[in-house]
């Protein structure tokens, strides 16, 4: 196997402390005491001209003068010196180096100058950096630790990092006597050289990490994140919290598909196509994890509840519904055994209530039935704590029931001063615990997600098609100065990929347009051609049902006047007439460039209501085979296409080839910027769709 080359910050031989302190109240101090106090067995140096000696061992006035073996230097020094002891690294042929000082890029652009500098010794001596701005790391399974934390947690599967210092440690402390356990824990600080990808890529190989867990606020390389984080969920559940999921940043721009392509939908199309659990909150990103880490995945979705209280089942009910997992009903012999084993006054339906005095023997009989029956695929046990009852007593009950299956079993007790015994006892068996009932439904839905990504074979991803549309790039080139493009410009360039479009022409003269009109068929569509007016219906600059020759000069009349006032300086280039599509359920389907991936295909409901209602959903380009469907069954619009409660089944496969063919246009032409048709006229199976209405924006090359 290939050894990384990030292995030197997590299995190095030796460690260089530069800048380490005698005095307690320095973080460096704080670093060399964790360094020594953990079971790491490498050497240890710290490195500082003022001292002899720190914690009992011997400390060198340099880099240089500390002996081998030293494969790593954690630095904590001004960021104004660190330049001049990068360099001593350099030549004292360090190849990994952690910078704890902050001072570069997060405080402006000095710092951010600096930082490039750090970077470019750093590439040009091939020495590999985390941070600077950062808090070290832990390596749990050898006792390595470079950070400045208070604490360390159990060693287990789980290798966390996180792009925030603060997180890492807040982290830290939460579960330091939680009794989850975790392989690493990392912060990355400013991601100059090493970043989150990077750190993927590592744990992916790392044999003691079964689940990677990450704090994230960006990405460096979004096609690079996607290549490899594809690749390392084949093998293992990637979990990840990002932060900054508000739209508020968004800016809004021409197309529809451009302002709900806001700040996290690309994220969250990247997250579904790599196979990536996305969490929205730090204590279901732990919970998670600590899910995935320890039990076996579900075949199925549906979940029993055994409960002492009708509250707190129903709290769980919500949260299993939440996240769209099915309250089983079970089979009429389990009931019938529950009946037997259970208080005459029991709820043996699903949520099982066993009631309030339910003690730890009707705990394991009703967790060991609902765990048998063939309707079950997860259990969640509920204690609500009373006086009659010892928590650790029904933990123990808890334990031996899950033994007798592979069924996960997640288990809520509520409450804090009661349950702490319960709980390590549950974690020492490897059961997950909560100590409120909405909690459950997150960590149920990962195991289920989690399964459903094993079991789904990776797709190939689509190809560009290596042919030169030459009537494209024409087009491009005719038009090459202008940016955005109205209707009338965009309906021949998307023709260009066979993409079906109702038939129109465009007019500049009201006996031309009668003309064109009569070999159309009235009754028609007319609409301002323009490339400063894109959204036609907000103007008022569109008139459907245009049904003779003489409502059509009223009506180009009206229009050329209604497009002047709406925008005085705008460019008429005519009036383009359409032939009147025949109805049918309205869709969207847009293409816009992501700062961060690259281009991304959206589609939704369509028409004027497409910004109200926000029904789209997002993947990132290249697609795989069959992303296009999955996307639309994604919506609420899909329930209408596909029959709702018996109605007309629209042809979905239509759309989802029309989708193709806009993100193959995207793929072999970067100059688009975004590229929609709103709306896509969908009809009945079998009949196809037509575009009615469509507009691009370009950028550069």
């Amino acid at each position: 196997m290939k050894i990384s080359s990030l292995n030197p910050f997590f299995e190095p031989e030796g460690v260089a402390l530069i800048g380490a302190s005698a005095s307690s109240n320095k973080l460096s101090h704080g670093i060399l005491k964790n360094l020594i106090s953990n079971g790491y067995k490498g050497k240890v140096y710290p490195v500082n001209p003022k001292f002899d000696e720190i914690l009992g061992l011997p400390c060198y006035p340099a880099i240089f003068d500390v002996p081998d073996p030293v494969d790593l230097a954690v630095i904590v020094l001004p960021s104004n010196v660190i330049l001049l002891v990068f360099e001593e690294c350099a030549r004292r042929n360090i190849k990994a180096a952690i910078v704890i000082s902050g001072g570069f890029k997060e405080i402006g652009a000095e710092g951010k100058q600096l930082e490039k500098e750090l970077l470019k010794i750093a590439k040009s001596n091939n020495i590999r950096l985390i941070g600077p701005n950062c808090v070290g790391n832990m390596n749990l399974s050898n006792g390595l630790n470079t950070t400045f934390i208070k604490g360390v947690p159990s060693a287990g599967g789980i290798g966390f990092f996180s792009q925030s210092g603060a997180v890492c440690g807040g982290v830290v402390d939460h579960v330091v006597n939680s009794g989850i356990g975790f392989s690493h824990f990392i912060s990355l600080g400013n991601e100059a050289d090493v970043s989150e990808t990077d750190m993927i890529a590592y744990l992916g190989d790392d044999n003691k990490t079964r689940v990677i867990s990450a704090y994230i606020e960006g990405i460096i390389d979004g096609k690079r994140f996607l290549k490899i984080t594809r690749k390392v969920a084949e093998k293992k559940p990637v979990v990840v919290l990002k932060a900054g999921r508000s739209e508020a940043g968004a800016k809004a721009v021409s197309s529809h598909t451009g302002s709900l392509a806001g700040t996290h939908s690309s994220f969250q199309a990247a997250f579904k196509q790599s196979g990536v659990i996305e969490v929205n909150s730090i204590n279901d990103l732990l919970n998670v994890s600590m899910a995935l880490d320890w039990l076996e995945l579900p075949k199925g979705k549906r979940v029993a509840i055994v409960t002492n209280s009708g509250g707190p089942a129903a709290l769980a009910s919500d949260s299993l519904s939440q996240f769209g997992l099915e309250l089983t009903s079970l089979n009429a012999d389990t009931k019938k055994k529950l009946k037997e084993k259970l208080n005459p006054s029991a709820q043996t339906e699903n949520p099982v209530d066993m009631l309030g005095g339910a003690n730890e023997d009707e705990y394991f009989e009703a967790i060991n039935l609902v765990l048998a029956d063939p309707n079950v695929d997860m259990v969640l046990p509920v204690l609500v704590p009373q006086s009659l009852v010892k928590p650790e007593k029904v933990a123990e009950a808890i334990v031996k029931s899950a033994q007798t299956s592979n069924k996960p079993v997640i288990v809520c007790m509520m409450g804090s001063a009661s349950i702490n015994e319960a709980q390590n006892l549950l974690h020492q068996n490897h059961i997950p615990s909560v100590d409120f009932p909405e909690l459950s439904g997150v960590m149920f839905a990962a195991l289920y997600k989690r399964f459903q990504i094993k079991e789904k074979h990776f797709a190939e991803l689509e190809k560009p098609s290596n042919k030169v549309n030459m009537e494209a790039r024409k087009l491009l080139k005719v038009n090459s100065k202008t940016k955005n493009w109205g209707e009338h410009l965009t309906r021949p360039f998307l023709q260009t990929y066979d993409i079906p479009l109702v038939e129109g022409a465009l007019c500049h003269s009201i006996e031309e347009g009668i003309l064109k009109a009569s070999f159309l068929g009235f009754p028609v569509v007319m609409k301002i051609a323009s490339n400063q007016i894109l959204h036609k219906s907000e103007a008022g600059v569109v008139k459907v049902g245009i049904t003779d020759e003489e409502s059509f000069s009223i009506t180009y009349k009206h229009l050329m006047e209604k497009a002047k006032e709406f925008n005085p300086t705008a460019q008429i280039d005519g009036i383009l007439i359409e032939k009147l599509a025949a109805k049918g359920e309205e869709v969207i389907i847009g293409m816009k460039r992501d700062p961060v991936f690259g281009g991304m295909l959206m589609f939704g409901m369509g028409g004027i209501f497409v910004e109200l209602f926000k029904d789209v959903s997002f993947r990132i380009l290249p697609l795989r085979i069959g992303d296009a469907e999955c996307m639309i069954k994604e919506t609420q619009a899909f329930h209408i296409l596909n029959g709702w409660r018996g109605g007309t089944r629209y042809d979905i496969k239509a759309i989802a080839k029309v989708m193709s063919k806009l993100s193959q246009l995207a793929m072999d032409i970067p100059k688009i910027q975004e590229v929609e048709i709103n709306p896509l006229m969908v009809y009945p199976e079998n009949q196809g769709v037509i575009g009615v209405d469509c507009r691009m924006i370009l950028g550069d090359d």
